[in-house]
């Protein structure tokens, strides 16, 4: 585990004045992804079912991201006191299902979904990391300074283990490239879609897909600062196999706060 509980942040400091109506409206959405975490561990631990070293640390890993959740969900509920975590979270849990029969992984190797979860990881450090610098509220800033550390270690748990599983499952270049760019692209998937939606909107509302990742994005995008995006090029390159820091990195993180600008007015200007 993490060197951090529930009881460890500093619930006492909230500041209901330094709360942004934008960033809470997220924040209950990834409460409920990340409270998700033991779904994901069953997962996992049907595709790694062979390898008892790892299924331990599936497991705590699961614990932790369970933990992100409860965190971000009480911070939730300060922030918004008619706003029923619980109520909302399984709504998200009738809405939303992951392959939970799988045998094998849908990356099509274990070092290929070894290479997803380095992905993921890079998202999620990323993100709370900008939650983190962007938001004034002093609980919000701790709680994602907090997850953000975790998610750093769990993208270095994740490759140590990629790089084992490269020596048997011989997943090349273009391999880890392809696995990687489809994972990026899974971003716009389902998932913060409907936590989204299950998490802001009333019971009689119809789910959008679009409508509601636009939702979600339009809040997230402005959050990003060009020592986020750069961080998380190098940990890509790294998870990819290419050298993580140089002109590649240089050229993407341009890329990158490029595509995250532009999309951040166009979703601004349309009210997304």
């Amino acid at each position: 585990m993490g060197n951090w509980t529930l009881e460890s942040i500093a619930w006492d400091r909230f500041d209901a004045s330094k709360v942004d109506p934008e960033i809470l409206r997220n924040i209950k959405a990834a409460a409920l992804v990340e409270r998700n975490g033991g779904d994901y561990g069953i997962y996992l631990e049907r595709v790694f079912a062979d390898d008892p070293p790892f299924l331990e640390a599936i497991r705590i890993w699961v614990a932790e991201e369970v933990q992100h959740g409860m965190a971000l969900g009480r911070w939730a509920q300060l922030a918004d006191l008619a706003w029923d975590f619980d109520s909302a979270f399984a709504r998200f849990r009738d809405g939303y299902k992951l392959p939970l029969d799988a045998t094998s992984s849908v990356r099509g190797s274990q070092a290929g979904e070894m290479m997803a979860r380095c992905i993921v990881e890079t998202g999620t450090s990323s993100y709370y990391s900008a939650l983190k610098d962007a938001t004034e509220e002093p609980v919000l800033k701790q709680v994602c300074g907090r997850i953000a550390a975790d998610e750093f270690r769990h993208y270095k748990l994740f490759y140590t283990h990629l790089r084992r599983c490269l020596q048997r499952d011989r997943l090349g270049l273009w391999g880890r490239l392809r696995i990687g760019w489809g994972r990026l692209a899974e971003s716009e998937d389902d998932e913060l879609a409907y936590a989204y939606f299950a998490a802001n909107e009333s019971a009689d509302s119809i789910y959008d897909r679009k409508r509601y990742m636009q939702a979600y994005a339009r809040r997230a995008y402005p959050l990003y600062r060009q020592t986020h995006v750069q961080r998380a090029i190098a940990m890509v390159l790294k998870a990819i196999g290419l050298q993580p820091q140089g002109w590649l990195n240089s050229l993407l993180t341009r890329a990158g706060l490029w595509f995250i600008r532009r999309n951040a007015a166009r979703l601004a200007a349309s009210g997304a």
